[in-house]
């Protein structure tokens, strides 16, 4: 093979990768399913996409070698192909962090953006034991039992208004949920000092956790 048509032909192969990142939909594809295994009807419903819109989707993401799916009777369940995707996709959003200023204005524009930092991930155990600190995972149900931090409390947010009872007024409540760009922590955490809680985001959230093989609970 000629050096020309070798250059060609590789690069082709990179931008097949780059290709099936050059979709908005597509990245929120991949940012699901890095919370954990989901069949195309779920993801249809939680992106506001159709079914067949979300199948073509996954079919780029699939010839790409990016998602994997389990046949499963009728239905196929996707998944990320491994954690290789995961910090593909972490450090595509870390650099269009450092160099797209309206990702951070975006943010700030949140109803519920909280100005105060966020709790550092290498502090979580410090708070664990000085103040007995109490996380809680605001994430639907299911993605929390496919994996989540140690200790933490399935509390997703639809519920937890009407679970506030169950957590104690006298220590310091974290809450995290699917990653920076996801809204249920902050939202947690507004509902929380509205009650009198001392309440904080986690920096952070599953995805990051899990990326840099920190200790997890659940089945992966």
């Amino acid at each position: 093979m000629a050096h020309r048509e070798f250059k060609r032909k590789i690069y082709a192969e990179f931008a097949r990768i780059g290709n099936a990142l050059s979709s908005a939909r597509r990245l929120e594809l991949l940012d699901l399913l890095a919370q954990g295994p989901r069949h195309v009807e779920a993801l249809a419903t939680e992106t506001e996409m159709s079914v067949a819109n979300v199948s073509q989707h996954l079919q780029v993401l699939r010839q790409a070698r990016l998602v994997e799916a389990e046949r499963q009777g009728t239905k196929a369940l996707y998944r990320l192909a491994d954690k290789h995707v995961l910090d593909l996709w972490l450090t595509l959003r870390s650099v269009a962090e450092e160099r797209l200023a309206d990702l951070g204005q975006l943010r700030r524009d949140v109803d519920v953006y909280d100005e105060e930092s966020p709790i550092p991930r290498d502090e979580l155990e410090r708070l664990f034991l000085e103040r007995n600190a109490v996380l809680i995972d605001t994430r639907p149900s299911g993605e929390y039992e496919h994996g989540h931090l140690p200790a933490a409390i399935s509390m997703p947010m639809d519920e937890l208004p009407e679970r506030l009872h169950e957590l104690p007024r006298d220590r310091p409540i974290i809450a995290y949920c699917r990653g920076d760009y996801c809204l249920f922590a902050d939202e947690a955490v507004a509902l929380l000092r509205e009650k009198g809680f001392e309440a904080h985001r986690l920096d952070g959230g599953w995805p990051e956790w899990w990326a840099e093989d920190r200790a997890v609970a659940g089945v992966q």
